[in-house]
């Protein structure tokens, strides 16, 4: 099997080790997943599938986010889940929880297997806190008033995962402005908790700073992946291609500065889901959830279906005629496998073969 790996831009085969590990990113736990999230779900399930239907030991891990995942990539804004909490008149804490569930019930309606291993981020504070004090060690940090930032000038691959173009970018246009940053793409390791102010979520700040505050988005993810390994470099990164920046570009310049490995062999990112040819969103109205489609008396598994359809670096559009059609084409599916052996055995053997991996 060859995969496109997003930081070389070529197809490349799977390193040659007896156990692949393969970290995905998992969701942010303020609301239910939509469609586009399920697509990319999905698509690791496909993956893991068919590399163990060939053969291959994987090791799967994936995450919650149910901390320091702020409303702007910008390292501003509210908590995403302590927004909602406030929204729900709820904790951050049960907000996470309900969502989790959620997710997991979500994940057997489409028969997702579960990952080996699964990492909250909140159960992962300390280890962050110790990946932050490796990279202030060797120069990477400096403190603001808010919190503490990486210097992404002082890490000489950034922007390589992403062809970002450093030079053309200005804080106040394509990123929000922070007279504190030394440079426009220097992203928050830690944040402070607002002076007053008692969050739902909160740890004693590292270096020994007074206070306490909460981990940044990236290095969540840094530390778990890490966990899945024990240190070693990730075989296969996967997650959506929203993700590849800033996160997954800040992800791994955190992470190859402080231990000075490389970070990650592969990376796989999966293409948007377009609903009627436009981007999905809940301002859009059609950010779909399962629960949409159960109200159209459709299946998850339908869905699952129509997912399998379409090459994962390709935008996939989804209409509910698509989704009719794939709900018929499984249905079929289901009677060919549903037949009298002795009259259909050598059909059912041509299904089995083209469809092992759903």
């Amino acid at each position: 099997m060859k995969i496109y790996n997003t930081a070389s831009k070529t197809n490349e085969d799977m390193p040659k080790v007896k156990e692949l590990s393969v970290y995905s990113c998992g969701p942010t736990v303020y609301n239910e997943a939509t469609l586009g999230n399920w697509r990319t779900f999905l698509m690791y399930d496909f993956l893991v599938r068919a590399l163990r239907f060939g053969g291959q030991e994987v090791v799967w891990g994936m995450n919650y986010t149910d901390v320091g995942h702020l409303t702007s990539d910008a390292d501003t804004g509210e908590d995403k889940i302590a927004k909602q909490a406030k929204l729900e008149r709820k904790s951050a804490i049960e907000v996470a929880n309900e969502n989790i569930k959620k997710f997991e019930i979500d994940m057997k309606k489409l028969n997702i297997q579960n990952p080996d291993k699964i990492y909250r981020a909140t159960d992962c504070v300390e280890e962050m806190k110790k990946l932050i004090e490796q990279l202030a060690e060797k120069e990477f940090t400096y403190q603001t008033s808010d919190g503490i930032y990486f210097n992404t000038k002082q890490f000489n691959k950034y922007g390589e995962l992403s062809n970002l173009d450093l030079a053309g970018i200005k804080e106040g246009a394509r990123v929000e402005k922070n007279e504190e940053k030394k440079n426009a793409t220097d992203f928050a390791l830690w944040k402070f908790s607002p002076k007053g102010e008692k969050r739902d979520m909160e740890w004693e700040n590292p270096l020994g700073i007074e206070g306490k505050g909460f981990p940044g988005w990236h290095i969540e993810c840094s530390v778990m992946a890490m966990k899945l390994t024990s240190g070693k470099t990730v075989n296969l990164h996967l997650g959506g291609i929203d993700l590849l920046s800033p996160h997954h570009q800040n992800e791994l310049a955190q992470s190859e500065a402080a231990t000075g490995k490389k970070f990650v062999d592969i990376w796989m990112h999966i293409e948007h889901l377009l609903v009627d040819g436009k981007r999905m969103g809940k301002s859009q109205g059609n950010a779909y959830t399962l629960q949409d489609l159960k109200k159209k008396n459709f299946s998850p598994l339908d869905y699952r279906y129509l997912i399998c359809q379409t090459h994962y670096r390709k935008k996939q559009n989804f209409t509910w005629q698509a989704l009719e059609a794939a709900k018929s084409g499984r249905k079929k599916l289901e009677e060919i496998l549903a037949a009298d052996k002795s009259e259909g055995k050598g059909e059912i053997n041509k299904v089995k073969k083209k469809w092992r991996v759903i």
